[in-house]
């Protein structure tokens, strides 16, 4: 089968052997009420609340969206406004932690009998994807098409990142139980873990927990990114092409980040929500890097001081990978259900960019077989029609052009404009 382009990338897998550690408990969490992509949370308590760990703090009718749940026990201080990486604002819950981490008694293993019940289950304990896409997860699990195969996405191709990994290795049972889970309720007859080569401790752990479960496939795939766009991933494991418009069960097919699925094993068995996750803390202005077990709502600078982070030398500060990741702009953001690392670097210059020379490695870079410059031509030129002849909406903003580029140009973030651009077109 064809291999779809990409570009070869320096991993840094600083903290590969590093086992996760949980982070003392910080004295305040900012808990905003949007971490998924629909509408925000309405709060449903009020300053001078007592809450306990696990307790539902905030929640919403809307469709795209999940509640929001406390990691800590503590008193609500106050109800803010919180303004989210899109622009949007939503409210905020802060809360001063009491040390005591007293769980909330509304916490129990829930009773799942059949695929209903099951979905409400996933619902209420606040899961959404956790490879960054922050899609509520059992709007994901309930498509109106038939689906055959599952497939988990444990490649963590983005340099750096390897919380994923230490979830594969530390706990692969989890990984396989909750793979059983989605299997057994929405009965899907098969699964397939993908991951990449150059985890081969992960691949031999996890083929050895799926011997005795012939439904369940571990899949090695090449080294070269982005392997964990859904796109790419359904290609390479199945040799399916989603088409431009379709979603992933057009083809038969649902994607599952690896520490979600994850996740639903631990919940299932304990009932407590999704009120932390492990976050990869790493970069050249990091003095201890590790993978670290957050409370959601963490100041990002309780996690960076944690790491020993030499904020004097930090250049650049962000959410996920390099190649994906998201400018933090304060260190008094808090952690979100999608971030999964925190990245402090020091050697980053943002490139003086030259005239495009033509040369086509964007082209042959990209991994959906775009033609960047044309949709440049088209964006400058404002044409929406030319747009969407160039297939725009099928760019990932995975960076590969820009990562492949000479000419140092920002070819990502004109794709990415350009899009934005051709979809407030079509809707108008």
């Amino acid at each position: 089968m064809k291999k779809l382009h990409g570009v070869k990338l320096a991993h840094h897998k600083n903290t590969e052997n590093s086992a996760s550690v949980s982070l003392p408990l910080p004295k305040l969490l900012r808990i905003p009420m949007s971490m998924h992509i629909g509408a925000p949370c309405t709060p449903i308590v009020k300053p001078k609340d007592a809450v306990q760990m696990g307790q539902k703090i905030g929640d919403t009718d809307a469709f795209m969206a999940v509640p929001i749940h406390t990691g800590a026990s503590g008193i609500v201080k106050e109800i803010t406004t919180y303004r989210m990486a899109n622009g949007r604002t939503c409210p905020m819950v802060v809360i001063e932690t009491d040390g005591l981490q007293t769980v909330s008694t509304s916490v129990q293993p829930p009773k799942v009998t059949d695929k209903e019940s099951f979905l409400q289950a996933l619902r209420e304990s606040g899961l959404v994807g956790m490879g960054g896409a922050s899609f509520p997860t059992h709007v994901k699990l309930a498509p109106k098409q038939k689906v055959d195969t599952l497939v988990i996405n444990a490649a963590e191709c983005e340099p750096y990142i390897t919380s994923d990994y230490r979830q594969m290795v530390e706990a692969p049972d989890e990984v396989i139980d909750g793979i059983l889970q989605v299997l057994r309720w929405l009965e899907i007859p098969k699964a397939i873990i993908g991951i990449e080569a150059n985890k081969p401790e992960a691949i031999r752990v996890l083929k050895e927990k799926s011997k005795a479960y012939p439904e369940i496939t571990v899949y090695t795939l090449p080294t070269v990114y982005p392997q964990g766009a859904e796109k790419v991933l359904i290609y390479h494991t199945l040799g399916r092409v989603v088409m431009e418009g379709q979603l992933p069960a057009d083809q038969g097919v649902i994607v599952m980040n690896v520490s979600s699925v994850a996740f639903v094993s631990r919940y299932l068995k304990t009932g407590m929500p999704m009120v932390q996750r492990m976050v990869t803390v790493d970069g050249d202005a990091v003095k201890k890097p590790c993978n670290v077990i957050v409370p959601m709502g963490t100041p990002v600078q309780d996690v960076l001081d944690f790491a020993a982070c030499d904020m004097e030398r930090v250049k650049k500060l962000l959410y996920g990978g390099p190649m994906m990741g998201i400018a933090i702009p304060d260190i008094m953001d808090p952690i979100l259900k999608a971030n999964n690392a925190i990245l402090a670097l020091e050697k980053f210059e943002s490139p003086k960019a030259s005239a495009c020379i033509h040369c086509g490695r964007c082209v042959q870079a990209c991994p959906l077989n775009l033609m960047p410059t044309e949709i440049a031509k088209a964006y400058r030129n404002r044409d929406a029609e030319a747009l969407g002849k160039r297939k725009v909406t099928l760019c990932m903003n995975c960076g590969c052009c820009t990562y492949a580029c000479p000419a140092k140009r920002p070819v990502a973030e004109t794709n990415q404009l350009a899009k934005n651009f051709y979809l407030s077109s079509v809707q108008k």
